[in-house]
Order: structure tokens, then C-alpha cells, then sequence
């Protein structure tokens, strides 16, 4: 289907590129439109690995989510989420533990519109309106408080988001206010591109970013600034590493490839 004959959510501007339609893109996925294709070959330009990236965070957090129903936590609220997939959280945890809650949170209009679409008929799922940004705000949602008990162990999952949001607005405190409030026992899953690998490219991929979130600042962050997310938690082996290292389902598929440079981590809340 073209971008003509394609009919995005009404009001959409289609003419601007959208992160999560250019990660859609990245994925090989078809809900994305000209100015996300264009600013997606934009990256891809600078770094061609960014594809196999997307990949690899999709991936991660598939066994992200197998291992934290292994652990005995089957809440899940996933923050900053791009566009529903076959591998989303709720396909992954459901076909596991069939009674497994999960809630999506965006404030991304594309998102909400694909998501509650494709969610309306499954009641052990939910899609609402907010960001890591407004945590107290977020643990408020009646939306989330009908599905979630907050008195049980929550795995919060934020695949990417982060690395967009830069100090000035302090996710690094939203973080720590979403653990404050949960039970002992809840997890952190997160994932954060980093530049030690490709330090020449940070400057161009941020400011690209940047443009299309309509930021002065940028968000780009060493792996050491990162793990500062995990403060006031325990990490789980193997900690806070290259994301194709965590866990990976065959570990001889991991060597002699391309580096890639984005990180991953569990985190678990053991003190009230």
C-alpha cells in the first residue's frame, strides 16, 4: 500500500517524521510513511548497524520478558513503546502465562491508535496516555490501576525511550520515583544506546533526533551515565551489557558479528 492509499489516524501530520514509524522502518515493518523513511536513511547513512540494533532490542526484550515470568512477576508496563508487532509484550508474556496483565504507555498518537485497535478485545491488556516523564501521574492512570496491582511485583520495561530524553529533564529522578513506589521485588528492564563504540556518530544521530523531537538538547550518554538509572536496585547476571550479550538464546550466535552499541539491563527492587 502506498502512502497515498494508506489512511493514518485523522489529524496525523504524515509530512514529519515519527521515532517510532522509523523504528517500524528499521524493523521492516510497514507503518511508516516518507519523512520517517527519509530521516530513518538518514541514520542508517551514518551507521548501518542501527538496523540490526532495532533487532536486537526487539529481541532482548522478548527474553527480557521470559525471564521475569520465570522470577515469578507477571505485571508488565512498557514505557515509550513503539508499534504493535508480533513480538510485543503481551504475545510474548500471554502465550506463556495466560493471565499475564500488561499495559502500554505512550503518548505517541500513532501508537495509541495501532495499539488499542489491535489490544480492544484482549482484557489483560491496556493502552494508556503517558510518559516517564509524569510517573506519579502514570501510577495514577485508572487505566493502569485496573489492570496492575501495585501492591505486587511490576516489571517496568523501557526499551528505548530514554536515551531520548535528555538531563535537563531529569528521567534519572522519574526512574527513581517509579521504584520508590513499588513493592519489593519489581524489575527494571532497559535498554539505552551508548557511543563508546562509535563516538564520530553521536553527534550527527543525536542532532537528527533531536530535529525530529523538536529538542535543543541532546540525550546522548556514556555507559557509565546510564547505569546511574539502576541506582537503588540489583542488577541480575550479567548486568548492564551490550544488548546481543544479555542472556542470549544461543551464545554462539552472538560471536564474530559486527559490533553493535546499545546496552541492556535487569534491575530488581530488594529494599523498601
Amino acid at each position: 500500500m502506498s502512502d497515498a492509499t494508506r489512511r493514518p489516524p485523522a489529524g496525523l501530520d504524515t509530512s514529519v517524521a515519527n521515532v517510532a514509524r522509523m523504528n517500524d522502518y528499521y524493523l521492516g515493518g510497514k507503518d511508516n510513511f516518507a519523512a520517517d523513511r527519509k530521516a530513518a536513511e538518514e541514520v542508517l547513512a551514518l551507521a548501518p548497524e542501527v538496523r540490526t540494533m532495532a533487532r536486537e532490542g526487539q529481541a532482548f526484550m522478548i527474553r527480557a520478558v521470559r525471564y521475569l515470568l520465570d522470577e515469578g512477576v507477571t505485571q508488565f508496563v512498557s514505557l515509550g513503546v513503539g508499534l504493535p508487532t508480533r513480538s510485543s509484550i503481551h504475545y510474548v508474556a500471554q502465550e506463556l502465562v495466560p493471565d499475564a496483565r500488561v499495559v502500554y504507555v505512550s503518548t505517541d498518537p500513532v501508537v495509541l491508535s495501532h495499539a488499542r485497535a489491535l489490544l480492544a478485545t484482549n482484557p489483560a491488556t491496556a493502552v494508556v496516555e503517558g510518559d516517564i516523564l509524569h510517573p506519579r501521574e502514570l501510577l495514577a492512570d485508572p487505566g493502569l490501576r485496573g489492570l496492575v496491582d501495585l501492591d505486587r511485583p511490576v516489571a517496568i520495561l523501557i526499551a528505548s525511550a530514554l536515551q531520548f530524553i535528555p538531563d535537563e529533564d531529569d528521567p534519572f529522578k522519574c526512574v527513581a520515583v517509579l521504584r520508590d513506589a513499588l513493592p519489593v521485588g519489581s524489575c527494571f528492564a532497559l535498554g539505552h544506546v551508548v557511543f563508546e563504540r562509535r563516538p564520530e556518530v553521536e553527534d550527527p544521530i543525536v542532532g537528527i533526533y533531536r530535529r525530529i523531537l523538536g529538542r535543543d538538547e541532546g540525550a546522548g550518554r556514556s555507559s557509565q551515565q546510564v547505569l546511574r538509572f539502576f541506582d537503588g536496585m540489583e542488577l541480575v547476571e550479567p548486568g548492564f551489557v551490550y544488548t546481543r550479550d544479555w542472556r542470549p538464546d544461543n551464545p554462539l550466535t552472538v560471536q564474530g558479528r559486527d559490533k553493535t552499541w546499545s546496552m541492556v539491563g535487569i534491575a530488581r527492587k530488594t529494599e523498601g
